[in-house]
């Protein structure tokens, strides 16, 4: 329980301390590279300390990380899944608006265009495809 009190506490120093100072020093030129920098400093030390605090303890038995392995995967799937689906969503936001104003200048380049926004958005299926191999 006082772990959990301590990573929150830490967690809450870890914002505020870098936007108060960046509120400080608005009136700075370098005002907004120091904020960054204190805020990279905390980010990672908070990660540090709950590595410090969350892993320490007994050694899991062999039900439980064969439990733990499968969750892993279901996590792996997700996480293939939903950051290809984001790159693809980046990607065809990009390809389509340029494919329509090709489009705009000249109506016979349609097949390029959507060849183009067509090969974007074959990334999510790939990452479908990852999750699947993974789950399988």
């Amino acid at each position: 329980m006082i772990t959990k009190i301590i990573l929150v506490a830490i967690l809450l120093c870890s914002m505020i301390i870098p936007v108060g100072g960046f509120l400080l020093s608005k009136r700075k030129a370098g005002g907004f590279k120091a904020a960054l920098g204190c805020n990279v400093f905390f980010f990672f030390g908070t990660l540090l300390i709950a590595d410090i605090l969350m892993f320490q303890g007994d050694v899991q038995a062999a039900g439980e990380a064969a439990a733990n392995a499968e969750s892993w995967r279901y996590l792996a799937a997700a996480l293939s899944t939903g950051m290809s689906c984001i790159g693809a969503g980046i990607a065809v936001a990009s390809a389509a608006s340029a494919a329509l104003g090709a489009l705009s200048e000249d109506s016979g380049i349609m097949g390029k265009a959507l060849i183009f926004v067509a090969l974007a958005e074959s990334i999510a299926l790939y990452g479908l495809l990852i999750s699947f191999s993974i789950l399988g």
